[in-house]
Formats: C-alpha cells, structure tokens, sequence
C-alpha cells in the first residue's frame, strides 16, 4: 500500500478541510457528473464542463455554471480551469469496446490537456475517473490491491493506466495533487437489483461514490493516490482499504443485500470470516487477559 500514494506533509492524510471549494466537473452532464452535481452542489461552488449545450447540459444548470468546451482545445481548458480548486476530470469515451483512434483522441490526449490546463491554472488537485478496467487483467479469483501493477483488460484500460501514471507525474514532479479513483460498476440501485450476478462484486452505488468523490475533494495532506470506488459488497474485486483508512470512506451499500437474488441467501450471516471475533469464536487468550 505505501506504494501507491504519497503525501503533501507528514501527518493524517484522513485530514480534512471540508471547505467551500470550486470544483469543475468535466463530463459535467454524464451519468456520473450529473449526480455529483444534484447531490453535492449545495456544498460546492460547480463549474460543469459539457461537450455541447444540449438538453442534458440544461439539465444541470440550476446545480452550477455550465461552459462547453472540447478536451482537445487546450487554450481553453486552461481558460475554464482559471479560478478552480478541484478538477473532477469525468469526461471521455467510456466504452471498453472503442478503437485506439477514439482511446488516444478522448482518453489519452484529453486527460492529458486537462492535467496540462489544471497545472496551469494553478488548481490544487485533479480527481481522475480512473476504472477498474485498468486492473481487469487479473484473474477473476485475485482481489486487486492498489500497490499491485496495472494489468489493463482492453485499450480503455489501457488509457486509465496512462491516465493513473501521469497523474503520479504531474503529482510527484509537477506539484499538482492528483487521486485516481478506479470506479467500479456504477449503476443505481433500481439497476442492482436487476443487475446480473457477474457484477456482484464489482458494484458501487451512486452514493457510495459521490462519498468517495467528496471525500477526495476534501482530503488535504494527499499529494498522489490510487482508490479503489466499490461499494462495501461482501466479495470485493478491488480492495477498498486504502479509502477506507486514507480519506475516511465509508460506503453504506452491499450489492448481495440489494440484488433479490443474492439477498435470499443472507450471506452477510452465513458466509464465515474465519475470524475469531467476528464469527463469535471463543478467543484462546481470553482467560490470560481478562
């Protein structure tokens, strides 16, 4: 774990300054950035970046400022960065099926002009909507940590994994703090409930999410991390301690106890931990200590 992060000072990277900070949100009408801009618009000053002003970007206005603008014009990215505390870099071609063309035109120079545009600016940190296809290489009976390599399953994956290592770039060599959160399968729970069985341990809520978000704006000794945003499912294909123990995230939904299928099994009961204390063990030192 002490691989994959670093801070700005010595201290709690738990620590945080939950101020009223200025926030762009690229991607500002997507699935993502739309919730973030209903739910925490209220505790943030938003700037919502869209491709086009079109119903979905109308849609938000009311929760911030809405600007258009293309990844590919630097100049005036730098422009829409000016003044801005936090960049929630959100925007770009999601699908893991896309063609290098599209990965190197949207994923790859995109992510690049927005770290280029925020470190001009003068931005304290840039949030990268990272993805767990960046480790979806690994075997599917292997929980991936965060200090363990890239082991991208597409060329999507393959862009969040450049996106990842020039965020530690621009964080260690630059001074732009950067988190990378490798967002997991998010999806509503109206949609886990239906959500096939293969996602089960992929799954993170709209909220759990917009927690984790929030509590990487917030965060104030971060200089370079790499989060995990799944919701708190009782098998887990990323481990999620590191935001647990280094920003305070605590997810508040479980994907077997929404999905109608999985939630018959009460697994949260029957599923040991083969841990003593937890599964209610008699402890073999509790004479001597007590």
């Amino acid at each position: 774990m002490s691989h994959s992060f670093s801070a700005t000072e010595t201290g709690a990277l738990a620590q945080s300054n939950p101020i009223r900070r200025r926030v762009l949100v690229t991607g500002g009408a997507g699935r993502i950035g739309s919730y973030f801009a209903e739910h925490s618009g209220s505790k943030y000053d938003l700037r919502l970046m869209v491709q086009e002003i079109d119903d979905d970007a109308r849609a938000v206005e009311k929760y911030g400022e809405v600007v258009a603008c293309d990844l590919a014009d630097l100049e005036k990215l730098k422009e829409i960065c000016a003044g801005i505390d936090t960049v929630l870099h959100l925007a770009g071609n999601p699908s893991p099926a896309q063609t290098w063309s599209s990965v190197i035109e949207n994923n790859i120079t995109g992510t690049y002009n927005t770290y280029v545009a925020a470190k001009s600016a003068g931005c304290r940190r840039v949030i990268f909507a990272s993805s767990i296809h960046a480790v979806s290489g690994y075997p599917k009976d292997v929980q991936v940590k965060t200090s363990e390599p890239v082991n991208p399953g597409d060329l999507y994956g393959v862009s969040k994994c450049f996106g990842e290592a020039l965020g530690r770039y621009m964080a260690e060599q630059e001074g732009l703090s950067v988190i990378a959160l490798r967002i997991g399968a998010f999806q509503p729970h109206a949609s886990a409930e239906k959500m096939q069985l293969g996602m089960m341990d992929a799954w993170v809520s709209h909220r759990d999410l917009n927690q984790l978000i929030e509590k990487c704006i917030d965060a104030q000794n971060v200089k370079f991390a790499i989060f995990h945003g799944l919701s708190d499912n009782r098998f887990k294909r990323l481990d999620i301690s590191d935001a647990r123990e280094l920003v305070g995230y605590a997810p508040q939904d479980d994907f077997t106890q929404v999905n109608p299928l999985v939630k018959e099994l009460n697994l949260s009961e029957e599923v040991q931990t083969h841990s003593a204390i937890q599964d209610g063990q008699k402890s073999g030192i509790r004479e001597e200590v007590s």
